[in-house]
């Protein structure tokens, strides 16, 4: 093969996708299916976005590549931060250098050594951008310029308005009349609170329903029509007297009378001047905005926290998730012209946003449809989004050749979240996790693992895959020694596994398995040490994902917005794989695609790859 296409459609299921197919309704993928058949691809442990594609990438499982979760914590001090980057500084005169937490050797590091050009756009796990022999753009993984995975702003006069879930509030003093004068936050500052600040004022257009954001931004005037997402406001924030930083920002005008409500999305790095290098050369992203428009550069794309609190509408998501298609489309239409040989991959991840927002409209019964009002038009929702898809791989078919090999898939299936289980609790009340004298659960035992009392803790859980023990010489204040770590994890895993939701009347934790039986590899040192598989439709709760005790049940109904999940037992979430070259559908893993395409492109797979070519 001279080519290799792989479109990544993010968490489509089988279950859906099958009748989808039988239907008629995704002609373009049934015409690959009738070509070379299609199949299930075993995904990874656990079954998440940046571990499923970083295995993609280097042919390994997450203990060759690093990458165990959305989060991880430092054992020594147990702060818990991103599971994706992090940032080192050597020295307080040096600027921060950011670090990918992804390790190994990916699949366009063997095709540079070879001589064969790659180029990538958006694969979780890319940031800081990976030097290769072609072009990348970064995806998950790249921050917002608050150095957040989203967070966004609502201006409102409502005195008593507080942030919700990765928010900032600004008050407005809005008489109804005069033009206000406020704020855009950047940054963060050391020296001041809250950040960076660029100013903005609002003023009431003289057509009804309008406002105008005049700022030295670009352009100097933006009008916003309530209901409607913005167009993209260039912002420069200044660090000193010789430095600045560059974003890009959008607007919705939630309402304009009598007083302003006003929600500004995540500042994005501006793709022409980025804080940081998000590609691969640096230059790349801004000759992609010069031909394509400006467009999201944050990790996350689609606002799911704005929906989350309910600052946004379900149908005003779909509308910033239709923008985030085109920019990608359009992407990807300017690279395969360009195409000659060597290595094209584009991420869509729009598909697994929806289905984790708007899951719950495929299902009546569904917690998180409790007390609020049915809108039947958001059952189509996650179909609509599978149609979409489809429309991409025709839209590629149009630029495949005989000596093209066309590779489409998933990194996961998906699922329903109606119940939520608190891992830390259960550790608990199994006398694993101790609390500090005079807290008990839910009360002062908050979220980031605060008010645990390390000295009489073995175990402890964060982030949605797992559990850690409290190790002597690993943890800061660790009690469990090294040489009772297997028994402890053993003893645990058999405990915890076949867990049962009595309320439901069925198993909720499918299995527990110690790590040593889940991964293998350089980075085994940094994986949970046991691994929790739930069944489906249930999940590690919202509070223990974020170190917290929570009181009450131990398995307790998930009413947010948030509704459908992939992190259950992976063997309950598959993705789905489609060539137009047959291949070995029997079997198929994540870990078979490096060797695959490298394969196809002549190139000798990696010593440390797992996987063999499916064809």
């Amino acid at each position: 093969m001279r080519k290799v296409v792989v479109i990544g459609l993010d968490g489509l299921e089988p279950s859906i996708v099958d009748p989808m197919l039988a239907r008629g309704d995704l002609p373009n993928l049934a015409r690959l299916s009738g070509d070379a058949g299609a199949a299930r691809v075993a995904t990874t442990a656990p079954a998440q976005t940046p571990v499923a594609w970083s295995s993609f990438a280097t042919g390994v499982n997450p203990g060759g590549h690093g990458v165990f979760d959305f989060l991880r914590r430092d054992p020594k001090s147990y702060r818990i931060d991103s599971g994706l980057n992090h940032y080192e500084q050597k020295s307080a005169l040096l600027p921060p250098k950011a670090v990918n937490q992804r390790k190994g050797e990916t699949i366009w590091d063997r095709l540079s050594a070879a001589g064969v050009p790659s180029t990538v756009l958006r694969c979780p796990c890319t940031y800081p951008p990976d030097r290769l022999r072609g072009s990348l753009l970064a995806g998950m993984g790249v921050p917002d310029l608050r150095g957040g995975f989203g967070t966004s702003s609502y201006y409102t006069a409502e005195p008593d308005a507080s942030p919700r879930e990765a928010e900032n509030v600004v008050a407005l003093a809005d008489d109804g009349r005069s033009p206000i004068d406020t704020y855009l936050l950047g940054p963060r500052n050391p020296k001041a609170r809250d950040g960076l600040r660029f100013d903005i004022q609002l003023a009431r257009a003289a057509e009804p329903g309008v406002l105008t954001i005049r700022s030295a931004g670009e352009p100097r005037e933006l009008h916003v029509r309530e209901g409607e997402w913005s167009g993209w406001l260039k912002v420069k924030f200044k660090i000193g007297p010789l430095q600045a930083t560059h974003g890009i920002v959008r607007f919705l005008l939630i309402r304009r009378d009598p007083t302003i409500v006003l929600y500004a999305s995540p500042v994005n790095f501006d793709p022409a001047s980025p804080l940081f290098p998000i590609s691969s050369p640096p230059d790349f992203a801004k000759k992609l905005a010069d031909d394509v428009g400006r467009f999201h550069t944050a990790g996350f794309v689609e606002d799911h926290n704005g929906l989350i609190n309910e600052r946004i509408s379900e149908e005003q998501f779909l509308a910033q998730c239709d923008d985030a298609w085109r920019e990608r489309r359009a992407m990807m239409e300017r690279e395969l012209a360009r195409l000659d040989s060597g290595l094209f991959y584009c991420l869509f991840d729009t598909p697994d946003r929806v289905q984790h927002m708007l899951w719950r409209s495929r299902e009546p019964e569904h917690p998180a449809n409790r007390g609020r009002d049915s809108n039947p038009a958001l059952a189509a929702a996650i179909e609509d989004q599978y149609r979409r898809g489809d429309e991409v791989v025709g839209q590629v078919l149009d630029h495949v050749d005989d000596r093209t090999l066309l590779i489409v898939l998933s990194d996961h299936g998906f699922s329903s979240f109606q119940r939520q289980f608190h891992l830390n609790s259960w550790l608990h009340r199994e006398g694993l996790l101790a609390l500090k004298d005079g807290l008990s659960p839910g009360h002062g035992a908050g979220e980031f693992l605060q008010g645990i009392d390390w000295d009489r803790t073995q175990a402890y859980a964060m982030g949605l895959g797992g559990l850690f023990l409290n190790l002597q010489g690993r943890e800061g204040r660790g009690i469990v020694r090294p040489g009772d770590a297997g028994a402890l994890r053993r003893a645990i895993a058999d405990r915890l596994s076949g867990a049962r939701d009595d309320e439901r009347g069925r198993v909720a934790v499918r299995s527990a398995r110690p790590r040593d039986e889940v991964y293998s590899g350089p980075y085994v040192e940094e994986a949970p040490d046991v691994v929790v598989d739930y069944a489906p439709g249930h999940r590690v709760s919202w509070s223990s994902s974020m170190g917290g005790v929570a009181d009450g049940p131990l398995h307790e109904d998930n009413v947010k917005k948030w509704s459908g999940d992939h992190c259950i037992d992976p063997s309950a979430a598959p993705g789905v794989l489609f060539m137009n070259r047959p291949f070995r559908r029997d079997g198929a893993r994540l870990l078979d695609l490096a060797p695959t395409i490298l394969n196809a492109l002549g190139v000798e797979k990696g010593p440390q790859m797992e996987g063999s070519p499916l064809r």
